[in-house]
């Protein structure tokens, strides 16, 4: 693989002629836009289940918990093609483009998914929808850590993805308190709001970062994702990212059902997840920030397994105040992780192929979406217990820790260049 600069920016100001370079580059502005990108994505995914309860009500259409559930799904498969495809389209074609058609595809079919007319017209909107949320991610990672000085990388990354759980947040605020008079459709259209809101911004402030054009340098970039280090990386990160998603997607789902089968109330419940992505912030803000320092593979990994051992004290049901600070580190050690590790994916690989690397590692992640829900209430409704629950997402964590552990030393933007020296992540 090809060795990073210290300052990529400066890199890419350089060799492209009329580019935004990094004195003219708004830093603040492109990590507020792209957090503000990846709230819609977050919001996207918690409110369709918030709004369960209404579409199974909902007469006209007369949907089964199975149809709601297979209609939910369509989005999570979007988003995996969608991931898939930006990465290698955003090293092709830029990230500026990418980024400006996958919020523009997102914004205008959640507005079309608000008025879909029937369950059919509803699941291929929501595939679509999918997408561009699936794209949206790996091209706004690429963007910020490119935009980014050298020593704030990692930290940058993670307050731009703390848009998802703040995103996940918004979206069970809004559905307590505005379902009733807006109903499930409108608490969608909702979500094409960034249509308006994100979008002009965009296109006035997101810079382009990448040199490459459709053939330029198409060997190089094959080569340098096809050795076997680069492959040995891939593998680990996939890995890494796919026990990330289930973590994510698994507790967040079934988290307030575990908690009323410990005899927690409702609000209770709630209060438990709202605590878990609290967490989750946290967690990614704090841990990308000691690993601007440290390198991200072994804050990774010790938050990987921080993660399995909360989730190990959650499966006994400790008293109230140990069970909290238990989903807290739930949080942190999970989504909080996942963030962590978005981040360690795009400062590996060089920017060349930092897309497709990024679009690859999530794409496969989220295949980890679908499974941490469809596990954990399998294992639920087998009457198992929370402690059986509790304990498959443990031994889940404990793999994405050894995945990060297994992530090759010798990576070319492993080594984290700050203004007083270089420090190498391993």
């Amino acid at each position: 693989m090809v060795l990073l600069t210290p300052d990529p920016t400066l890199e890419f100001a350089m060799n492209a002629p009329g580019k935004t370079t990094p004195a003219t580059t708004n830093r603040p502005m492109v990590v507020l836009i792209c957090f503000a990108a990846i709230i819609f994505d977050g919001y996207d995914l918690i409110i369709y289940g918030s709004t369960v309860p209404s579409l199974l009500a909902y007469e006209e259409w007369s949907l089964s918990p199975a149809d709601v559930g297979a209609i939910g799904g369509y989005a999570l498969l979007g988003m995996l093609f969608g991931a898939l495809a930006s990465g290698p389209l955003t090293d092709l074609f830029g990230r500026r483009k990418l980024f400006l058609g996958c919020l523009t595809l997102y914004s205008v079919t959640m507005l079309a998914v608000a008025a879909a007319p029937d369950p059919t017209t509803l699941s291929v909107l929501r595939f679509v929808a999918g997408l561009g949320f699936g794209g949206i991610a790996p091209v706004a990672i690429a963007l910020v850590v490119e935009v980014a000085r050298p020593h704030e990388r990692q930290r940058l990354n993670a307050i731009m993805l703390a848009g998802m759980p703040v995103g996940g947040m918004i979206a069970a605020f809004s559905a307590l308190a505005l379902l009733d008079d807006f109903g499930f459709r409108g608490l969608w259209a909702f979500g094409g709001l960034a249509l308006v809101t994100v979008l002009p911004l965009a296109w006035v402030f997101i810079p382009e970062t990448s040199t490459a054009t459709p053939n330029r340098r198409t060997v190089q970039r094959t080569r340098q994702l096809t050795n076997v280090r680069a492959v040995a990386a891939l593998v680990a990160f996939s890995v890494a990212n796919f026990a990330g998603f289930l973590l994510v997607f698994g507790l967040n789902t079934w988290l307030p059902q575990l908690m009323r089968a410990a005899h927690y109330g409702l609000g209770s419940a709630l209060a438990f997840q709202l605590l878990l992505n609290v967490g989750a912030v946290v967690g990614g803000i704090t841990g990308s920030t000691i690993a601007d320092r440290l390198g991200a593979r072994r804050v990774a990994t010790v938050m990987f397994l921080v993660a399995t051992a909360s989730v190990v004290v959650m499966a006994f049901t400790p008293p109230t105040g140990v069970l909290a600070v238990a989903v807290f580190a739930a949080g942190v050690g999970s989504i909080g992780t996942q963030i962590i590790v978005f981040g360690y994916v795009a400062t590996y690989f060089d920017a060349e192929v930092r897309g497709t690397a990024l679009g690859v590692t999530t794409g496969i992640g989220r295949l980890g979406a679908v499974c941490g829900p469809t596990v954990g209430g399998i294992l639920l409704t087998s009457g198992l217990g929370n402690a059986w629950v509790f304990g498959f997402f443990g031994a889940v964590a404990a793999a994405g820790g050894l995945a990060c552990l297994l992530v090759p030393r010798s990576a070319p933007a492993e080594v984290v260049c700050a203004r007083t020296g270089a420090l190498s992540a391993s």
